[in-house]
């Protein structure tokens, strides 16, 4: 009876063990020039992703101050706390890895800070995974033309009047460039049967969020816009985590830009200080594949965030990973859940 016992503990084991590899986590995650913004920042970086345990981690703000790699003091200082990550050297953008890197990329690079695309090439459980980290131009962010402000300079304008008039703005910006060159080069991997992952803070609005239920909200003028790098991957047939797992926009909201941070003075926080500036900057994408399915999609960060100047906590259905202790940015991270088919 022992023996049967200890073989049924034994198989179950192995299946939860089984069933624990099938899954997989990615963390997108703009730290606000490396944690550098806020006291204690970095240190807060680590201790995240000590507890998260991400898989992989797509970083934006990756600065490498004072000539220094901070991948490799991220993937060092997370050594030093019992958790072995894989890196490679990048700048602006910044990608860590559970699992061994076999190749990396530089997609889009840096040029006069207007955004770059890594992409890096692993395996889990013998199944290709390619992950792509964006940090899209931040200039002319249009969605501030919209609600009143200049997009390059944050003055303060007049509101524009035409749809026209605001992607003209918009795609003057090299955000559409940068997100043409992803769809090129990932087409290339799943053409090779590569599962693909991009993550990051795209500085642009979703087309899914700036609907015809949204546009007497949170100062969206009365305007339905097709933004123009979301509208691109939805094209090309990549799936955003966030609007697959909760497509009603009332309800999920999900806003990621400006989160509220407690050691933060206000006026740090905005860039519309009039406005409701609140929107979902920052994505998770996936591209369909028979072997790989969304499993869950979580908001990283405080519940509170930034509107007209004051801080005001989410009443939105949406769910929450608060942070442990410091909070290192200004903005909220997304935490979503792959599983792996055999």
């Amino acid at each position: 009876m022992k023996k049967i016992c200890l073989l049924l503990f034994l198989f179950s084991t192995f299946l939860l063990h089984t069933s624990a590899k099938q899954r997989f986590t990615v963390l997108q995650w703009n730290i606000w020039q490396e944690g550098t913004m806020v006291k204690g920042g970095y240190d807060a970086i680590i201790n995240e992703i000590v507890r998260l345990k991400p898989d992989f981690v797509t970083f934006s703000e990756v600065r490498n101050y004072h000539n220094s790699r901070f991948c490799d003091r991220i993937v060092s200082s997370l050594k030093e706390k019992g958790e072995t990550y894989y890196s490679f050297y990048s700048n602006d953008t910044g990608l860590l890895s559970k699992h061994p890197i076999s190749d990396s990329t530089i997609v889009f690079p840096l040029e006069n800070d207007h955004g770059t695309i890594h992409r890096m090439l692993t395996e889990i459980n013998g199944h290709p995974i390619a992950v792509y980290t964006a940090h899209l131009d931040y200039l002319k962010d249009a969605y501030y033309n919209v609600r009143g402000y200049h997009g390059s300079t944050w003055a303060e304008i007049p509101k524009p009047e035409s749809i026209a008039e605001v992607l003209a703005f918009n795609d003057a910006s090299l955000r559409d460039d940068a997100i043409k060159k992803f769809i090129t080069a990932a087409k290339q991997d799943i053409e090779n049967g590569i599962i693909v992952i991009l993550g990051g803070d795209f500085n642009e609005p979703s087309h899914l969020d700036w609907t015809r239920t949204t546009k007497d909200l949170y100062d969206h003028n009365g305007m339905i816009i097709p933004w123009t790098v979301t509208l691109l991957l939805d094209n090309a047939g990549f799936i955003d985590t966030y609007r697959e797992k909760y497509p009603d926009v009332l309800k999920y909201p999900g806003f990621t830009f400006p989160s509220d941070n407690p050691l933060v003075e206000v006026n740090r926080l905005t860039w519309a200080p009039k406005s409701d500036e609140r929107d979902r900057i920052d994505y998770i994408f996936y591209y369909p594949n028979k072997k790989l399915k969304l499993k869950d999609a979580v908001i990283f960060g405080p519940k509170g965030s930034i509107r007209k100047a004051e801080r005001i906590q989410e009443t939105s259905r949406d769910r929450f990973i608060t942070p442990l202790n410091v909070w290192p940015t200004d903005h909220k991270g997304l935490f979503v859940t792959f599983e792996l088919k055999e």
